[in-house]
This record gives C-alpha cells, structure tokens and sequence, in this order.
C-alpha cells in the first residue's frame, strides 16, 4: 500500500509482513509488542483531524477579517504554514503544538485568500465561490471515503503508478504556470486562466486531490492495521488535513474560473 502524500509515507513499508514497524523516516524499527501505548484507532485519527479543523476553522475568520486591512497576512501565513508543513513532514518526534500551530497558519491564509476570492468573483447574496469550495470539499471528502471503503476503488500498483505519474506532472504544469502568471499570461491566472484549458486544469486539480484522498485512507488503515503507537493520530490527521487544504484550494480555483468565465 503507497500514498503519495510525503507526510503519510513513512506509513507504508514493504516489510509489513514481519514483526517489525517503522516509527520514523530513519532505519530504526520497534518490535510491534512494544508499543509503549495503545494502539491507535479511527477514532483518535478522527478526533485529531476535528481539532485541526477547528484550529483552520479560528485562524480562517481572523484571515477573512483582516484580508485587506493587513494584507501582509496573506503571504506571511502562507510562508508560516509551508515551513511549519514541511517541518511537521520531516520530523522523527511528534509535536501536537507544532501541528496546531501548522493549521492555524493555514487558517488564516485559507480565510483571507478566500475572502479574496468572495469578494472578486462572487455575486451579492449568494454563498459565493467560497460557499461552493467549502460544500464540494466536503462531498468529494465524503465519496472518496464511501469509494474506498466500499472497495470500489482499490489502490493497487497500478493505481499508485498512475497516480505518481499524474500528480508529477501537475505540479510541473502548476510550476510553469506560476511562472507565466508572473509575465502576465491568462490575466495573472497563468495557464489557469487560458479559456477552457484553465478550467480543465482546474478540474484535473480537483480529481487528484480528491483520489489523493483515497491513497491517504489506504495509508491510514495500514497504520491501524499494523498496531501503530496511538500518538501516530496526530501525523495521520495532519498528513490527511495536508490534502483537504490541496482539495479546498483546488476547488476555490475552479469555481472562481467558472465565475469568471461566467461574466
């Protein structure tokens, strides 16, 4: 079993045959009868997931309030979030606070882009782009969990082959994108906002995130499966909150194109 979320994969060993678990992105093994706790659960996952979206939830309204009276907030909680991302991803010790504070950034980066995107793209009285993005989110969430749980997506060798050979060459054509947008292509959007070609890579955002989902669930269930120490809950919640904040992002794009284009 494999995911190609970089916070997830330290779940996925090829030796989860033997008696032996990975506990870190070193070579160092425990014996799996030598949890020092219970083993974690769905339930602590769950419940570790709810607090990190409560903490995006609070950093979201203060981002949405102070979008424009401070709009240093935006690009300073986004530089935040990435290196506490990227810091929470690499570490061999599990630091709650750190993956709160993580979510918290992203919060307030996620409130002010959104209140952006709200008030450029949205017409009065309505739920908006932001209303849309927040309410697909939570659907793709859910199929992609009914999906998998059903076993009518199954994540085999080939469905991870084509799933690393999608997202690597997304993120090129995300990269080339932000480039062009630099230089004025698509109007400041890049790629994204060259007419139906924008919107299809909007959509083709949207369905890697959303099959991302599935590969994160596979991720998680190995680790439940293989006894892992309970306070592994906190890297799976946030491995999986990883690709909720990709997801949302993506899909406040694509409703902000379709706006657009609306016009």
């Amino acid at each position: 079993m494999e995911t190609r979320n970089p916070v997830l994969s330290r779940y996925i060993d090829p030796e989860a045959q033997n008696a032996t678990l990975r506990t870190s992105v070193g070579d160092v093994q425990v014996p799996t009868t030598a949890a020092p706790t219970r083993p974690v659960s769905a339930d602590d996952v769950l419940m570790r997931t709810g607090f990190m979206l409560a903490f995006i939830i609070g950093g979201g309204l203060v981002g949405w309030a102070i979008a424009y009276t401070s709009p240093v907030v935006l690009w300073g909680s986004l530089i935040v979030g990435i290196g506490l991302g990227i810091a929470n991803a690499v570490m061999k010790k599990i630091r709650p606070i750190l993956i709160l504070a993580y979510a918290l950034a992203q919060g307030v980066f996620l409130g002010a882009i959104s209140r952006t995107f709200q008030d450029a793209f949205s017409s009065p009285g309505s739920i908006g782009v932001v209303g849309n993005a927040v309410v697909a989110t939570a659907v793709a969430f859910g199929v992609m969990l009914v999906l998998y749980r059903t076993g009518l997506i199954k994540v085999t060798s080939r469905f991870r082959k084509m799933m690393t050979i999608a997202v690597v060459s997304y993120l090129v054509i995300a990269l080339g994108s932000l480039v062009s947008a630099f230089f004025g292509v698509g109007e400041g959007w890049g790629f994204y906002g060259m007419g139906p070609l924008g919107i299809l890579l909007a959509v083709l955002g949207v369905a890697l995130a959303s099959f991302s989902l599935v590969l994160d669930f596979d991720a998680i269930s190995f680790a439940i499966g293989e006894r892992m120490p309970e306070r592994e809950g906190w890297r799976l919640a946030f491995g999986l909150v990883v690709t909720l904040i990709w997801l949302y992002i993506e899909m406040l794009r694509l409703f902000a194109l379709i706006a657009s284009s609306n016009r």
